[in-house]
């Protein structure tokens, strides 16, 4: 995933956007991991099976997984980073202890009490308290200098999520909603936008397939 929002309160909203290649296969949000995580709901990768963005209803809690930027794990030792969402938002607790074998990445652990992004380089894991109003992580992190978070975070905190999540695909390094054709003919993407919303009496999600009147 390449850009989550997170707006605190008494209701808890974090917004996922998912950018990935077109030819990854992935599933709808569901309860997917019923042996290992169950009543945890999330969109599979179906590639390393894990997510990027993972809600545990009964424990009011979620986790979201971003690619970060650093030196990359072995990749004869490596780990899919998708377990981490998924792990996290079933324990509560900061990924660990040995991340060597996982590449870069940001991890947002929220609940209604606290949220943390915990993000590794390859070398060191840092642990950020997110501030009080809107905040928006793309791969870089808490970035204010990234083009798309200075488009895109004042239009956050003023106007309606849903509306903003309906521009149009662009290759613009300020785009929401992103469309790369690469040399070779793949296609790089916005494919699914997911939207969770805690609270201390219901937890709700709403789920954007981008794919679906769109070639893949």
């Amino acid at each position: 995933m390449c850009t989550l929002i997170v707006k605190p309160g008494r209701t808890l909203t974090l917004l996922g956007v998912r950018d990935e290649f077109t030819d990854r296969p992935w599933e709808a949000p569901g309860e997917h991991w019923p042996e290992h995580h169950p009543g945890v709901v999330g969109g599979r990768d179906l590639k390393a099976g894990g997510t990027w963005l993972a809600v545990n209803p009964a424990a009011r809690r979620a986790a979201a997984l971003l690619n970060g930027r650093g030196r990359h794990a072995p990749e004869s030792d490596r780990l899919s980073r998708g377990d981490l969402a998924l792990r996290a938002v079933s324990t509560g607790e900061p990924p660990g202890p040995d991340l060597t074998r996982y590449d870069p990445f940001h991890l947002v652990l929220a609940d209604l009490a606290r949220i943390r992004m915990f993000s590794w380089d390859g070398d060191r894991l840092t642990t950020t308290d997110l501030p009080d109003g809107v905040s928006m992580i793309v791969n870089t992190g808490l970035d204010p200098a990234s083009e798309r978070v200075v488009v895109y975070l004042p239009r956050f905190e003023s106007e309606a999520w849903s509306e903003l999540i309906k521009a149009e695909p662009s290759a613009d390094p300020g785009a929401l909603i992103v469309r790369h054709e690469l040399p070779g003919g793949r296609v790089f993407a916005s494919l699914s936008v997911m939207e969770v919303s805690l609270s201390a009496e219901d937890v709700t999600y709403q789920f954007t397939d981008l794919t679906a009147d769109r070639d893949r």
